[in-house]
């Protein structure tokens, strides 16, 4: 039975670091790969990128959450104790030197090294003049239709600014009365944001915005341009929608997402040299503080980098990894691999990319719907591509006459138009299409076929740790479990007739689910590992995730820490957590690992006195996701399966491998260099490994 965080042991009340302040902690991890220069030259444009879309995220939803909760009066102190109005403001301030010192980096490292190589991303002043007047001619053909000023005056009310959109701040005088106008002009988003100079012998750019900005007087005829400035807003782009109130999910979703483009703005970036007067236009109209104003060097929304960051120069990217088959699902010489009788031999575990997805996961489900003896499909999908051959399989499977159901979360953040898509093609194939539990996101990864053998029905599965999505397969590291067990079997089918239908409660053998069962399950077996430390044996934790701020597992990881227990973390993103402090969790300790693909996976693994117990799957240890989404993870049953996934711990918490350790200040120090030189490239270690197991079989 779960029992309470003993009340016996003193926990104190700093013990936790603000969860937001740790996002920025990983955003600046980011971007110091970024600025490593033992790193190849596109894949640190890439990273300039990803620091800026994942800013973009953080105050479309973080930042937002806290303004809305400060404005609607809810706003409570968070786990570490600070309020949300403080929070806000340390958020400006630190955001206010990463934002820089990004901008920075790109102006005085990256692109004067890009120059060497022969990418130029140039302003229109450093441009020949034959150079402007090519440039001149794309804009008649190419840009000046598509643009739109818009004045403002009284006949002409503040123009609405979209969200993430960029644009230019004009100032206009007529010169018949010297009289001064405003105008907006928006940056066409569907164009591209660095414009290739056309005849150019090198591979030479400009912004867009600096062409527009050069031309300004084609729009207003008549009228001088007297200044312009790019800005940028970002909006509260998170969705509310009530499914309790609602009839319709997909059609309220639907007139929520129209909504969503209306959302208060959050952050406001200007160029640094911003006329004041045209700032104060802006904040005025936009109803913006100044703690959301961020001035910035130009140019601005580095996201759209990776226009240059993926372009097919090898020799400034990293080496390619081999595309590999998982050993247990080779085929034969040319013909496809029986994935089924694989199965029926044995579990196969994948890991992703080092493993394909294509040549698993995806050929488990293709082959499922071309299968005559497969009679149904059960599948959750939370993210998938837009030309998803997941999709494809299952429509396929239900025009052949299988049942199909399809759990679509309509509800993923920023693919809610894309599911809406899905779902409606889907049901018009014939495809049973739910949307899961009322208020509750579906995020676990479930396939489940029903095949009909010799000895009676089947049950196959797969349970991953990520989206059914291909494209995302190539660079989001995951796992999954492909397997025949009876036991799992009948798990799944329990949760997918929840997930359908009407259950009040269900037990499990070999999973465990949110929002009941994953916390109850995890604190149970944590508190086991501190029973064991203290009748003298030796105990360990070993977890891998995307993010730990679940105030009441870390404090049963604090008191198993305080028990003996030994406990190695491993966290791509935020970590409330604070390892190292002596008397509290001196037996903690928090490795991340950011590279070439985004760590994604799941691990819980217990040493449980001789009788390991390790779990994979979806959840994270937030409260989002032990409390309100549909988690599930599934113990592994082979000792192999084990084995590999403790070698996978065993690499990542090595002092060979280059990574980040959070000490018991709240600071991640970067590891790079050890007593004998470079340290070794944690995922390319990971990639050989897979590669000679290979060869093994």
């Amino acid at each position: 039975m779960l029992k309470p965080v003993n009340s016996e042991s003193t926990l104190p009340d700093n013990r936790f670091s603000e969860r937001e302040l740790s996002w920025l902690d990983f955003n600046q991890r980011v971007l110091e790969l970024a600025e490593d220069e033992t790193i190849p030259l596109l894949e640190r444009v890439h990273y300039l990128s990803i620091f800026a879309s994942n800013l973009d995220e953080f105050f479309m939803v973080r930042v937002a959450s806290l303004k809305r909760r400060i404005a609607t009066g809810i706003a409570v102190p968070s786990a570490s104790g600070q309020d949300p109005q403080e929070v806000i403001e340390e958020i400006a301030s630190r955001n206010r030197e990463l934002q820089t010192r990004h901008a920075e980096v790109f102006r005085d490292v990256i692109n004067p090294q890009l120059d060497k190589v022969g990418i130029d991303i140039l302003h229109w002043s450093e441009l020949t003049d034959e150079e402007k007047q090519e440039l001149d001619n794309f804009y008649e053909q190419q840009i000046f239709p598509v643009l739109t000023p818009l004045a403002v005056d009284p006949a002409h009310p503040f123009p609405y600014i979209s969200g993430l959109s960029l644009n230019l701040a004009v100032v206009l005088r007529n010169p018949k009365n010297n009289s001064e106008h405003f105008a907006r002009v928006k940056v066409p988003p569907l164009l591209p944001r660095f414009v290739r100079i056309p005849n150019a012998e090198t591979n030479r750019f400009v912004p867009i915005e600096d062409i527009i900005g050069e031309n300004l007087e084609e729009l207003f005829p008549g009228m001088e341009i007297a200044q312009h400035h790019t800005f940028r807003v970002t909006r509260n782009e998170d969705l509310e929608v009530d499914e309790e109130e609602t009839d319709n999910l997909l059609n309220q979703l639907e007139k929520e997402l129209l909504r969503r483009r209306f959302g208060p703005p959050v952050r406001l970036e200007v160029a640094e040299d911003i006329d004041p007067q045209v700032l104060s236009i802006l904040q005025r109209e936009l109803n913006i503080d100044s703690v959301d104003v961020y001035h910035l060097p130009e140019p601005l929304d580095l996201s759209e980098l990776t226009e240059i960051a993926f372009m097919r120069m090898p020799e400034l990217h990293f080496d390619s990894h081999p595309i590999t088959t998982n050993r247990y699902l080779q085929s034969a010489e040319d013909e496809p691999a029986d994935i089924f009788g694989s199965l029926r031999d044995r579990d196969v575990l994948v890991h992703h990319p080092y493993e394909s997805f294509a040549t698993s996961v995806q050929a488990f489900l293709e082959q499922a719907a071309n299968d005559p003896q497969v009679l149904a499909i059960k599948q959750t999908l939370y993210r998938t591509s837009g030309d998803s051959p997941i999709i494809d399989a299952l429509i396929q499977a239900a025009e052949s006459g299988k049942q199909v159901l399809a759990v679509v979360e309509i509800k993923a953040r920023f693919d809610e138009q894309n599911n809406i898509t899905w779902a409606k093609k889907l049901e018009s194939a014939g495809v049973h299409v739910v949307y899961g539990l009322v208020g509750l996101k579906t995020h676990c990864k479930l396939s489940l076929v029903i095949r009909q053998e010799s000895g009676g029905l089947r049950r196959y599965c797969h349970i991953g740790t990520g989206n059914y999505n291909p494209k995302t397969a190539r660079f989001y590291e995951d796992l999954g479990l492909l397997t025949a067990d009876d036991t799992v079997g009948e798990d799944l089918t329990k949760l997918f007739n929840k997930l359908s239908g009407f259950s009040a409660t269900s037990e499990y053998e070999s999973i465990l689910t949110s929002p009941v069962g994953i916390r109850e399950g995890l604190t149970s077996k944590i508190q086991r590992e501190a029973e064991i430390a203290k009748s003298g044996k030796p105990a360990r934790i070993r977890l891998k995730m995307n993010s730990l701020v679940d105030e009441q597992i870390i404090d049963e990881l604090y008191l198993a820490s305080q028990a003996g227990v030994k406990i190695e973390i491993l966290v791509r993103g935020m970590c409330a957590l604070i390892p190292g402090v002596e008397g509290l969790s001196e037996n903690i300790r928090v490795r991340s690992i950011l590279g070439r693909y985004l760590e994604h996976s799941r691990i819980f693994a217990f040493d449980n006195d001789g009788d390991p117990e390790v779990y994979i799957g979806s959840a994270d240890m937030m409260h989002r996701n032990l409390d309100r989404r549909v988690e599930a993870i599934v113990r592994l049953g082979q000792a192999d399966h084990i084995n590999e996934l403790h070698e996978v711990m065993d690499l990542a918490m090595s002092d060979e491998i280059a990574a980040w350790d959070l000490n018991s200040n709240s600071e991640w120090i970067r590891s790079t260099n050890g007593p004998d030189g470079q340290l070794s490239d944690y995922q390319d270690m990971l990639m050989q490994r897979t590669l000679e197991k290979k060869k093994l079989r």
